[in-house]
This record gives C-alpha cells, structure tokens and sequence, in this order.
C-alpha cells in the first residue's frame, strides 16, 4: 500500500471517529454496545501507540496542530 493510501485510510478513519457520538446513544443501546465499543477503543490506543512509538523511535516528535 503506497503512503498516499495509508494517509487516505488514516483520514478516513480520523472522520468516522469524528462522526461517532455516544451521547446521543440511548443508555440501552450503549450498555448493547459496550463491549464491542470497548475492544474498539482498546485495540485503537494500541495501534495509536505503536504507530506513535515508530515515529519517536525514528527521533521525531508528535506534534499537537496549532489552531488557526
């Protein structure tokens, strides 16, 4: 997969995070929900992780953006 795509999946990803809004879930579709949203989020921190572990590990520094 060339850089170009892996940048396209990642802000295509970034945006489907952006759509997800628990707080307009109803309490019993997020207890429904839970476990599969657990794994989710836990398997995201580590891939987030390892991926930011690469780049420090290369020497370069993680960034937040500066608003505009």
């Amino acid at each position: 997969m060339s850089t170009n795509e892996v940048m396209a999946r990642l802000d295509a990803a970034v945006s489907a995070l952006g759509d997800v809004d628990v707080s307009a879930w109803s309490e019993d579709t997020l207890k429904e929900h839970l476990g599969d949203l657990s794994t989710a989020l836990v398997t995201l921190d580590t891939l987030l992780s390892r991926v930011a572990d690469e780049v420090r590990a290369r020497g370069l520094r993680i960034e937040e953006p500066v608003a505009a």
